[in-house]
């Protein structure tokens, strides 16, 4: 006779495993996710006396257990001063910062405000435009970690449409969980920032006998997530565990900041910009920067790229990032609080050595950077590429206390190297 198939179960509080998170399974016995919460919080009242502080609430499904917010709210923050905090670590690019600072204010000022009648505040998601390497990421992270709230990265060019190979649009979500250990309440309330938003835009206007499952199919299934609804959420990232347990999850709450290179938007603005009736042109008409046209995009601009008018609508805020010249460069790798020179001279004083870097040497590097239009992740590249002998030599030589790097020190070390080879894009 055929034995039934074998269950398991958690040896403490019985849950079967389909209603757990996770079955722990020991020599004898299986404990779940929750006992082994309150096994922890036993042992921290009976041997160190003190009890987890917050209020602990169980989610209407599968009983998952909630902590209050651990990361806190921020209070009495002024635009202006998260703009100044933002200005200690990016350099230039005002007008992103000033529309970030007053979009991301009054986020928190919605989430913190005492509903007193029928007026709903509703959230303002951002896009940030700008070339490769101008700081939209940093931008974002910076933000995050001053206003202390769980934040995530992703990029959408992993996502694709559900049933097609790749990464569904709630692994989003999942992302987000993980970064503030599960806690529902504190992810209901953080920052994603959506890197390469550019990369979903649909191939063409006109309909084709193939799916676009990774552009607009991706924009479709992106929609109701970032205007607010609940989201089933797989805790440990989509089709690799289909066995586990969804976590529901409200996005209405989550604050979506949306990043792209938009490469080529250039030639749709120019068009727009360009475009005049048959006539007298007014004599009052500002004239057009064309080295920075991207300082003229509007939603509509977006929109002829390629992102649908639903997502664009659902995304109000829009702002441009600067592209970099050699002054900004060059501030660049002076600075910042965690700036480039500082990250050497600090991994050269562990060995015992003040390094110098001169001022031809910094001009040299920044042109350089220009050069390969790679943006200010070109710095790093070229800094590399020059210090890698002294990073190599120097630990060696105890005697070698000062190290100075001028231009001709640093156009020597780059010749030499691969990145000698490279042309301007």
């Amino acid at each position: 006779m055929r034995k039934g198939k074998q269950t398991y179960h958690c040896s403490f509080c019985g849950r079967d495993k389909a209603e757990t998170l996770m079955l722990i399974a020991g020599i004898n016995a299986h404990i779940c996710e929750v006992c082994v919460e309150q096994a922890h919080d036993i042992i921290q009242e009976e041997l160190y006396g003190r009890k987890r502080t917050g209020e602990e609430t169980t989610a209407a499904a599968g009983g998952i257990k909630r902590e209050k917010n651990d990361f806190l709210l921020p209070t009495n923050i002024t635009p202006r001063e998260i703009k100044s905090h933002l200005d200690k670590y990016v350099i230039g690019q005002d007008d992103a910062k000033k529309v970030l600072s007053v979009a991301v204010y009054n986020h928190y000022k919605r989430l913190n405000q005492t509903v007193t009648d029928e007026v709903e505040i509703e959230k303002s998601n951002i896009v940030l435009v700008g070339r490769t390497g101008t700081g939209k990421t940093l931008l974002a992270k910076t933000i995050a970690k001053f206003l202390n709230v769980p934040f995530a990265i992703v990029d959408a060019t992993v996502f694709t449409e559900a049933g097609y190979v790749g990464e569904d649009v709630e692994s989003i979500l999942s992302r987000l969980l993980q970064v503030c250990d599960y806690n529902v309440a504190a992810a209901e309330r953080g920052i994603v920032y959506i890197d390469e938003i550019d990369k979903i835009a649909r191939k063409s206007d006109n309909p084709s006998i193939t799916r676009d499952v990774s552009g607009e199919g991706v924009q479709q299934a992106l929609l109701k997530m970032l205007e607010g609804t609940d989201v089933n959420v797989p805790p440990q990232g989509g089709r690799k565990h289909p066995e586990q347990k969804m976590v529901k999850v409200n996005t209405e709450n989550i604050l979506f900041i949306c990043g792209g290179a938009f490469d080529g938007i250039e030639k749709v603005i120019a068009r727009r910009v360009n475009t005049q009736v048959i006539g007298y042109k007014s004599v009052d008409a500002e004239p057009i920067d064309k080295e920075n046209l991207l300082q003229y995009i509007t939603h509509q601009d977006i929109k002829t790229f390629g992102l649908i008018p639903e997502l664009v609508g659902r995304m109000p805020v829009l702002t441009y990032l600067e592209p970099l010249d050699l002054e900004a460069m060059k501030r660049i790798l002076m600075e910042p609080r965690n700036s480039l020179i500082k990250q050497y001279e600090k991994l050269f004083a562990l060995e015992g050595i003040k390094l110098v870097f001169e001022e031809d040497a910094i001009e040299f590097i920044a042109a350089k950077a220009l050069e390969f239009n790679l943006g200010a992740r070109g710095l790093r590249s070229i800094c590399e590429a020059i210090m890698t002998d002294a990073m190599f030599e120097l630990p060696s030589q105890k005697e070698i206390k000062h190290f100075v790097i001028d231009g001709a020190y640093a156009n020597e070390k780059l010749s030499r190297s691969k990145l000698a080879a490279l042309k301007a894009a």
